[in-house]
């Protein structure tokens, strides 16, 4: 691939084009791809990354859903190189890895699908190495949030159960075309084998991350009181009085494992 797409974003797909050379070169160290890695790319937009990622790896598959950018990355005369004209929520990742294959994924993706689309990709995990996202800076400091942090919630504590999270860099909006009015960051999030805690119910488990962080402000026994009493919270080491933010993933396996009672 030889230069950039000529495009006109469009709003409706929250198209923001990454065009600082330097910033792609940080997300490519990042990534850091091998001849022998098969990569997957969300969104492909003007074909920047793309570019930049080719000529590194086996293959490169790309999930664009603007019917026009299709048509222009389809003309492209590349022999390792496939786009899928779909959309990246409803896509098939697996399908693209060959027999005892995982994909490597990355992407810039539109913030208003971002969260859907990782836990899309996370019931797929299976045949993922590792992802690599530009995402709102404000969603990858929820991504990667600890205990006690402002930014610790349901999103933090359910991405973590599945994989581990790194805050890689920040970008500014001067690195788009047109330039967001947010301040973006790049995330690496490798599936993990095993989680991290033992779960009895994955959907007890949700239940209860979801009913902690209801209201951030009450306590544990405020918001679980219809799910946990305050005396088995007690019992089994967690102090009802405590706020959901405060909570390990253990402890809300813990808790999750105590239902139903």
């Amino acid at each position: 691939m030889s230069s950039v797409i000529p495009h006109r974003p469009r709003k409706r797909f929250g198209q923001n084009f990454l065009k600082d050379p330097f910033v792609v070169q940080q997300i490519v160290n990042a990534i850091a791809p091998r001849a022998t890695d098969h990569v997957v790319e969300i969104g492909p937009g003007m074909g920047v990354m793309t570019q930049a990622i080719l000529p590194q790896v086996r293959f490169l598959d790309a999930v664009e859903l603007d019917r026009d950018l299709v048509a222009k990355l389809q003309r492209l005369s590349l022999g390792n190189f496939c786009i899928h004209g779909a959309d990246a929520l409803k896509f098939d990742f697996c399908a693209l890895a060959k027999r005892g294959e995982k994909l490597r994924i990355v992407g810039n993706l539109p913030y208003n699908i971002s969260t859907p689309l990782i836990f899309h990709l996370l019931q797929q995990s299976s045949c993922i190495v590792d992802m690599h996202f530009m995402l709102q800076k404000e969603v990858v400091d929820r991504l990667a949030a600890s205990p006690g942090d402002s930014a610790y919630g349901k999103l933090g504590v359910m991405v973590q159960y599945y994989c581990c999270v790194e805050k890689l860099f920040e970008v500014a909006p001067e690195a788009f075309s047109p330039p967001p009015k947010v301040d973006s960051a790049v995330v690496r999030l490798i599936p993990r084998d095993e989680p991290t805690v033992q779960v009895n119910d994955f959907n007890l488990f949700e239940q209860v991350v979801s009913a902690a962080f209801a209201q951030r402000r009450k306590t544990l026994r405020n918001n679980l009181k219809q799910l946990i009493s305050a005396e088995r919270m007690q019992a089994n080491g967690i102090d009802p009085a405590r706020r959901g933010e405060t909570l390990s993933l253990q402890e809300f396996a813990v808790l999750a494992n105590l239902l139903p009672e």
